[in-house]
């Protein structure tokens, strides 16, 4: 097939970094991105990497590397050998977040400190330091996670039942995400890289979908289309936003929901 004639999402060759890339979505995201013809590294920590690749079988194109963001210290060691090996990034995805899962009341002023630096300060050295390398050579893609709980409260409702709502700390974290990815579109923009984030709606992980069915048929009638999502249904969005598909798009929350934030 001609260069031409090749499908207009396409990362053949190119080289994604996925962090976070074990995890529920993680994983759709990886295999899609492998599929399409990216060369990625599948980053996660607790060697879930590698216990994920090696469960799905990809071959040499997705290669599992063992980090935890959280360890500030070693963000720079790590890009920098990863580029080393690998090559600098064309493209990057961050999933990684952290919750305490506590009540508002129960909350503790250090574990809110800690909560946003494995949030959201390690989100911001990371994209830091990939993005510089990425603006040093004029080309890149970085997408960020967000969250519907960015832009909305959690429909008290919908938790009937349970211990917890969605706790404030991971909502008043991702807000910071949709503003951090407006601020790094507009500061390499001249460089060529494009800085987006993806804002999911209710995607409950298998675990919650097999263990709490109540819960998951409430934010399936909350949602206007009367269901919840689907991993891979996240993942394309992802892919769109690497490719040249989506190269005058920048400094965008696209928010894959289902329709729950037009409430």
């Amino acid at each position: 097939m001609s260069e031409e004639n090749l499908p207009i999402i396409n990362l053949k060759n190119k080289v994604i970094w996925v962090f976070g890339g074990a995890g529920y979505l993680g994983q759709s995201i990886v295999l899609l991105l492998s599929k399409a013809g990216a060369k990625v590294l599948c980053i996660d920590l607790d060697n879930r990497a590698e216990t994920f690749v090696r469960s799905v079988e990809l071959g040499e194109g997705v290669i599992p590397v063992n980090f935890d963001v959280r360890n500030s210290v070693e963000i720079n060691p790590c890009i920098s050998e990863q580029i080393t090996r690998h090559g600098a990034p064309e493209g990057m995805v961050n999933l990684t977040y952290a919750t305490t899962s506590k009540k508002l009341e129960e909350i503790t002023a250090e574990e809110f400190n800690e909560v946003n630096h494995g949030g959201l300060t390690s989100t911001f050295l990371l994209t830091r330091e990939v993005g510089m390398e990425m603006a040093r050579l004029g080309r890149g893609s970085i997408v960020l996670f967000s969250s519907m709980y960015a832009s909305t409260s959690p429909y008290p409702d919908v938790y009937e039942g349970l211990k917890n709502k969605n706790p404030i700390e991971y909502g008043v974290g991702k807000a910071g995400i949709t503003q951090m990815t407006r601020y790094l579109a507009v500061h390499w923009g001249k460089q060529n890289v494009r800085c987006n984030c993806v804002s999911p709606g209710p995607f409950p992980n298998p675990a919650v979908q097999r263990d709490q069915p109540e819960f998951v048929e409430r934010l399936s009638r909350k949602s206007p289309m009367g269901r919840i999502g689907q991993a891979k249904e996240v993942a394309g969005t992802v892919a769109f936003l690497l490719s040249e598909a989506s190269s005058y798009i920048t400094g965008q929350n696209i928010r894959v929901d289902g329709g729950w934030t037009c409430w």
